[in-house]
């Protein structure tokens, strides 16, 4: 007897799961954040700035009528990660997804990057995406969960010099380092957590500058010239891709 195939829409179906995000008030996790719920997922926002996080909360709500919280969250701190969850198991009855967002930094040359830079970096890019999981694992065991975490292009490849000189930009030593971390532990991750029927994926994005650089149109005109499409990421240009990780439309890709 053939098994009967499901439609993409049911295979991309959120409702009644729920995704915990850590930096979703971000530049970047708020596009995931409004993916996710237009496909029902209920939301949960890990920030530092827990008032930001609410308001994306409520307006993910209004929206799209699923339901949202916003929490503080420093994943420095694992202690921090504990109340969080504690939170979700209470309020959601179950975590299904965990996704792994949260930056911040200094933007360092390797001049100027200091011992306490490169600490700080390291623990929020790399060490805290250890801490989340440590933390996040008994419950994603139960759902047999989802884990996507956020590397970077630089993970793989390392910033052209070229690009900053002469600017106020430039791209620390630590952030490649630690991101390439995160693709390693990935790796391993989607391996021993396997038999827990946990899925761990990692997204690379390429160009996704914000804020300040933006301003900068020489820069900016620099930096789409090296990309095969000749433009800068926009946020939308992810919700397809953490759709398609975070869903059963994914069920067989892992690593």
């Amino acid at each position: 007897m053939v098994n009967k195939t499901k439609s993409l829409q049911e295979l991309l179906r959120l409702q009644d799961k729920t995704v915990f995000i850590t930096g979703g008030a971000g530049h970047l996790g708020t596009a995931m954040c409004e993916a996710l719920a237009e496909l029902g997922a209920n939301i949960v926002i890990g920030s530092r700035n827990e008032g930001k996080g609410r308001s994306i909360a409520k307006a993910l709500s209004d929206e799209f009528g699923v339901q949202a919280s916003g929490v503080r969250l420093d994943i420095t701190d694992p202690d921090s990660l504990e109340p969080a969850l504690l939170f979700i198991e209470k309020e959601y009855g179950r975590l299904d997804v965990l996704i792994n967002n949260a930056w911040s930094g200094k933007k360092n040359t390797f001049e100027s990057i200091s011992m306490d830079d490169w600490k700080y970096d390291i623990d929020v890019c790399l060490n805290g995406v250890f801490y989340t999981v440590k933390k996040a694992f008994p419950y994603l065991k139960k759902t047999k969960g989802v884990i996507v975490n956020v590397a970077s292009m630089y993970g793989h490849v390392a910033p052209d010099y070229k690009m900053y000189v002469g600017t106020d930009h430039a791209n620390p030593p630590s952030y490649g380092a630690a991101k390439a971390g995160v693709i390693q532990l990935t790796k391993y991750l989607a391996s021993f957590l396997a038999p827990d029927g946990i899925r761990v994926n990692a997204l690379s994005p390429g160009p996704f500058p914000f804020g300040q650089i933006l301003k900068n149109e020489e820069f900016i005109g620099t930096l789409e010239s090296k990309t095969m499409l000749g433009r800068i990421g926009n946020p939308d240009d992810l919700k397809g891709v953490v759709a398609l990780l975070c869903s059963d439309a994914s069920s067989y890709m892992t690593g």
